[in-house]
């Protein structure tokens, strides 16, 4: 699908207007020709679509109306002050889209060069779910499980332990407390991972202390993942501004494909591997 977005206050009714917008028809319709029947190539069952509007808008009525499985966009890794005159259009599908979203961020040729010897990306092998054991990460962590039964790829559960704020008063207790949840979690995470065992998917957990975006790029990077798996609430306004961030950060400096997951719809019959949500606490 290609959304065709004119400058801002562009009048399609302009016979100036109506020219350019028929050459930009044209190109988009060539372009999607190609791309689909490179698909075809592949087996893969193709149709194109072509729309003119605010690109996410247009792609969040078409997954409106036909309701699929997956939506898949480009990112390109935008940040700073080009993100805040811009924004993304892949984080507004993101929040609106009534299905998990796959968002693949565009190489430069720099980077083309770099991975040019790695193997299909199409091929997974280790996957990276951060789990807060919230029922939003859990959801994304059977949504993973999906994925993994599928590539036979393996699951790295990462836990980002948050430091406690301490004050001038530091005592041993604080330390304790610490350490304590440092315990409990630690058995959360060893509890999913035995029972993702008896699902027959393979996984380990890993811990980590610091902020959670650095910290999950950072091990991204170190596996290396080939995707990253996460939880989106599709929260919007100061809710999103609060509890949103991390999981968007993510998106917009990962080098590896995100797939974003709000609410995952199963199939009828789907047998929940993730079935204890008691880990659905505010820790």
């Amino acid at each position: 699908m290609n959304v065709l977005e004119g400058p801002p206050g562009l009048d399609p009714e302009n016979s100036v207007n109506q020219l350019y917008l028929t050459e930009l028809m044209k190109q988009a319709t060539s372009e999607l020709s190609t791309l689909k029947a490179r698909a075809v190539d592949r087996g893969i069952t193709a149709h194109t679509r072509i729309a003119t509007g605010i690109p996410s808008e247009e792609v969040l009525s078409v997954a409106t109306a036909e309701d699929p499985d997956l939506i898949i966009v480009g990112t390109r890794g935008k940040t700073g002050l080009a993100y805040v005159l811009l924004g993304s259009t892949a984080e507004r599908i993101i929040r609106g889209a009534c299905c998990p979203v796959l968002a693949v961020r565009a190489q430069s040729y720099g980077e083309e060069q770099a991975v040019g010897n790695r193997r299909d990306p199409t091929h997974l092998e280790r996957i990276l779910v951060p789990v807060d054991f919230s029922n939003c990460s859990l959801d994304a962590l059977e949504y993973a499980v999906l994925v993994s039964q599928r590539s036979r790829a393996s699951l790295t559960l990462f836990h980002v332990l948050e430091p406690i704020s301490y004050g001038l008063d530091f005592t041993f207790p604080h330390r304790a407390k610490r350490e304590s949840i440092k315990a409990d979690h630690t058995k959360r995470l060893s509890d999913l991972v035995s029972a993702l065992a008896s699902a027959g998917v393979s996984s380990e957990f890993q811990m980590s202390g610091g902020l959670p975006t650095d910290s999950i790029l950072d091990a991204a990077r170190k596996q290396p993942a080939d995707l990253i798996v996460m939880g989106t609430h599709g929260r919007s306004g100061l809710s999103h501004a609060l509890f949103g961030s991390i999981a968007e950060s993510v998106l917009r400096k990962s080098s590896c494909p995100v797939l974003m997951v709000r609410s995952p719809k199963f199939r009828s019959g789907h047998r929940h591997v993730v079935l204890d949500r008691s880990f659905s606490t505010n820790v």
